[in-house]
């Protein structure tokens, strides 16, 4: 017969919901970091998160976008090299991102991977992107798809980030551009603000509580053993 595993009293905790509902929150502007997943000269993917800081800016937000330009291949450069740098203090200073990229191929471009690999899980005992909301959207080239942003979903989640519900998808991305490379009306716009809209009501709602609804039982029992760990190794 199975025994039934006695959970850790020290790290097992009741769901406080004055901390979860405390009425003091953060007055500042929404922090949103903007990524996108092509070098071309005219990138849709680029145009479209444009677009969507626009929208950001009119909703209250403060967005910044990120240049992939000139960022090496993981693993390429030391995480010391200048863009790589860049990518890592704007992932801290964000608290909610949106990732915007192609389709090639059926997936996700290299670009909009290497930017996401470049973003550690842990920078010493910071998680930069735990608890931070995450929107994503994708460009198609063709017929709509929804394979990059169902693979920057599963990214999401690896990365413990809050993905909105909500995601959007557009085909056939150079019909929906004019030559001032400003999006035309259509659904596929009214579907990008309401993602961005979502984003940051999602944002308001968790940034101030971030740290309390990605706490772990897992990981307070981890480490009050390791304390515990340490305190005999002290004591011997």
């Amino acid at each position: 017969m199975t025994e039934t595993p006695q959970l850790t009293e020290s790290a097992f905790q009741q769901i406080d919901s004055a901390r979860l509902f405390a009425p003091g929150h953060a007055a500042h502007k929404p922090r949103i970091l903007l990524l996108h997943g092509s070098l071309r000269v005219r990138s849709f993917s680029r145009l479209m998160t444009e677009e969507a800081a626009r929208v950001l800016a009119r909703l209250g937000a403060e967005p910044r976008s990120f240049d992939p330009s000139g960022l090496p291949l993981p693993d390429d450069a030391g995480a010391d090299h200048p863009k790589v740098q860049e990518l890592r203090d704007l992932v801290t200073w964000s608290e909610g991102m949106v990732w915007c990229s192609p389709e090639r191929h059926g997936a996700m471009t290299g670009v909009m991977k290497a930017q996401i690999d470049w973003i550690p899980l842990t920078l010493g005992a910071v998680r930069p992107t735990q608890g931070k909301t995450l929107a994503v959207m994708q460009v198609c080239g063709g017929s709509q798809s929804f394979n990059a942003i169902n693979q920057l979903r599963i990214l999401g989640r690896w990365m413990r980030c809050l993905t909105v519900p909500n995601q959007s998808s557009v085909p056939k991305a150079f019909q929906q551009f004019g030559e001032d490379d400003r999006m035309k009306p259509s659904p596929y716009y009214d579907r990008m603000v309401d993602v961005m809209e979502e984003l940051v009501k999602f944002t308001l709602l968790t940034r101030d509580r971030a740290d309390y609804l990605v706490d772990r039982y897992s990981e307070r029992k981890e480490s009050g053993a390791a304390l515990i760990a340490r305190v005999n190794r002290t004591a011997s």
